[in-house]
């Protein structure tokens, strides 16, 4: 299937996502919000991949929101004009914004970002809901919206206080400044740092074969549990994860890991389940 904002390649258990238009900074127009979420979605249903490379073409990684998401009052479609229905439509289309980035929190597999260039605005709040971002020493990040007369309302302002110091995110959502990629990596928002961007890539791809090795349904549970972790209290999530392994913990995947082991071979597990939505 075409896409007319990413490239989607699947091979070794790998789903490579990339934002495919560098000429135009690969700017978020409309069709980018409905895209993403679906490729996720599809990809995580499936089962076949076991982690999600997120990357991008061209100068930048992403330069944020398309003037075009904004042109002529697009979230303010409808007949009415009665300010409460429109104002609740805003909302709606809020969420569906929002919703398209959560995807990459709710999918089975980790998913990574590898981030060079400029990454914009909305950028931000995508690479924010991936599970780790790595970024070559030319990337830079900002939360660019307070520099245009809004807040940011698509994941930034959720998120990004919980990846680094709450204070520095303040710092960076109240002045718009850039946060060069070392700074970043200081911080913790990315794991490393590297030279370019052919050998971001070369790492990052693998990292993913690594975490491909691993039993499919371990790594949903991990990302479920780390997750969860996020909002929730140690005691509350040491319950939620006793309760997912009460019911997920799959023998024949301990079996085969130490049967592997002594054989000096790499362990296969079987794939997650095709998830099959709606009757």
């Amino acid at each position: 299937m075409g896409y007319r904002c990413f490239e989607v390649e699947e091979s070794d258990r790998i789903a490579h996502l990339r934002l495919s238009r560098g000429e135009q900074l690969n700017t978020m127009i409309p069709e980018f919000w409905s895209e993403l979420p679906a490729i996720v979605d599809e990809i995580s249903d499936a089962g076949r991949a076991r982690v999600i490379v997120l990357s991008a073409d061209g100068r930048h990684f992403c330069a944020g929101m398309d003037l075009s998401v904004f042109a002529g009052d697009s979230m303010l479609e409808g007949e009415s004009t009665e300010v409460g229905r429109r104002r609740a439509n805003v909302r709606l289309s809020l969420l569906h914004l929002q919703r398209s980035f959560t995807a990459l929190e709710q999918a089975r597999m980790p998913v990574l970002a590898a981030i060079h260039g400029a990454c914009v605005g909305g950028a931000v709040d995508l690479v924010t809901a991936a599970d780790c971002r790595y970024a070559t020493a030319d990337a830079w990040f900002s939360v660019h919206e307070i520099n245009i007369g809004m807040a940011a309302d698509v994941g930034t302002l959720q998120r990004l206080p919980k990846l680094i110091p709450p204070g520095v995110a303040r710092e960076y959502a109240f002045t718009g400044r850039r946060m060069p990629a070392t700074r970043a990596h200081q911080l913790g928002l990315v794991n490393e740092v590297f030279d370019d961007r052919d050998s971001m890539m070369e790492a990052v791809m693998a990292t993913a074969g690594e975490i491909a090795s691993k039993s499919p349904l371990a790594m949903h549970g991990t990302k479920e549990a780390l997750n969860y972790s996020l909002d929730h209290t140690v005691e509350d999530s040491l319950r939620h994860i006793a309760l997912w392994q009460s019911g997920m913990l799959h023998p024949q995947d301990l079996a085969e890991s130490f049967t592997a082991q002594s054989e000096g071979r790499e362990p296969s597990y079987e794939d997650l389940p095709e998830v099959r939505r709606g009757l």
